[in-house]
């Protein structure tokens, strides 16, 4: 299978999972993520339609970014340390992994000084689970209505990754539960509607639950490329 016939059979998937969750296929962006895919491969999947492209190590947003420039929107998906902020901000369409407010603070900062505005996902990690980021789930619309208050930064939503699963029914409860902490959001900010939730082995059983973002690598790429 070619990465754009994989291309196909992921998004007819989500086709299938958004109208069983009562909702349009347009509604859930795909983020196909490049992690250590070269560029002539990245390239097939633009050509192939890709629109969305989700990187999660700085250094390599960076380059990649610089090699393929705006040939699509750039996501940033990873745990981001305070000082790789400026590889990130201003050419990234949204950085999913906000999770603390020194880390918001630099984002503000950075766009500040650009005379830009970054829009952020805040992280929230579901299941608890200590190896995985994200703020505790008591804490989250919290730190989502903290962050907003910053200059050059806007909150869209939530993002969580909860613990890898074969079965994708083990990961329902966690994206039931980002999805009701959506909720109490939007209730607080409207428009803080985002919720990016689902790979490659979950991605239906996340749309089903409301994801309107999917990161997907594995089952559009292939196995990770080493370096």
């Amino acid at each position: 299978m070619t990465v754009a016939d994989n291309l196909v059979s992921v998004r007819s998937a989500i086709a299938a999972a958004a109208l069983r969750s009562g909702r349009e296929p347009g509604d859930v962006i795909l983020v196909a993520v490049t992690k250590t895919w070269p560029a002539n491969v990245i390239l097939e999947a633009i050509a192939a339609g890709a629109a969305d492209l989700g990187e999660n190590r700085a250094q390599e947003f960076k380059e990649k970014v610089t090699l393929l420039g705006n040939r699509a929107r750039w996501h940033f998906v990873g745990h981001l340390q305070t000082n790789k902020v400026r590889h990130v901000v201003g050419a990234c369409e949204l950085i999913h992994s906000v999770d603390r407010p020194g880390l918001a603070e630099s984002i503000g900062n950075r766009a500040t000084a650009a005379g830009a505005e970054q829009d952020v996902l805040i992280e929230v990690n579901v299941a608890g689970d200590p190896n995985k980021h994200g703020v505790e789930p008591a804490r989250a619309v919290a730190l989502a209505l903290e962050v907003q208050e910053l200059e050059g930064v806007r909150v869209r939503g939530l993002m969580t990754i909860p613990p890898y699963a074969e079965d994708p029914e083990l990961s329902r409860p966690h994206y039931k539960d980002l999805a009701a902490l959506s909720a109490q959001l939007v209730a607080e900010l409207p428009g803080a509607e985002a919720l990016s939730m689902g790979m490659s082995q979950d991605f239906e059983v996340a749309i089903e639950e409301g994801a309107t973002i999917v990161r997907v690598g594995t089952a559009i790429f292939g196995s990770r490329s080493t370096r």
